[in-house]
Formats: structure tokens, sequence, C-alpha cells
């Protein structure tokens, strides 16, 4: 079984399988690690043609404001989503 995040954001082959992970939540935890990993390559290369190679040019910046918002926006719920799960798991242990 893999578990990939988001079409968009894990769409490069990153998935995380259950056989390596201890657990289905690590399996999650992972999957959302790789989609944060890749947003984060696209928003520091943005950044560095802006920074270094001088394109601060209006698309450029528009494009590394989108692509910071993009990864906002799967960090949040990144958190959220973990956050989620560990409570329930953490419910279910307590009625056990």
């Amino acid at each position: 079984m893999n578990t990939t995040i988001g079409a968009g954001s894990a769409a490069a082959g990153q998935s995380a399988s259950v056989d390596q992970s201890k657990s289905w939540f690590e399996a999650m935890a992972k999957a959302w690690g790789n989609a944060l990993d890749q947003q984060a390559s696209k928003v520091t290369d943005l950044s560095s043609k802006v920074s270094d190679g001088g394109a601060d040019q209006p698309s450029v910046m528009t494009q590394l404001t989108a692509e910071s918002l993009k990864m906002q926006f799967l960090s949040t719920n990144a958190a959220t989503s973990n956050n989620a799960v560990g409570q329930a798991l953490e419910t279910l242990g307590r009625k056990q």
C-alpha cells in the first residue's frame, strides 16, 4: 500500500509505503514530509532566481509568492492532519 498526499504535491512519485514505515500514521507523516520537501525545493529555486540570478521580474515574483503560499497551505494542512489523527489515536488508546 502506498500513501501519496495531494495530486500535485507528491506527483513526482515520492510516496511512503507502509512497508518502509512502522505504521500507517508514520507513512502518512512521511508522505506529508515528502510533499513539503518538494514544495520547499520549488520555493528555494525561485528564491535563488530572484536573489542570485537577478530575475526580479513581476512574473517570477508572482510565481514565488504563489509557491510560497502553496507551501504555507501544505504546511498548515500537514500539521492539522497529523494533530487530528494523533488526537484520535490518543483517544482510542485511552478507551482500550
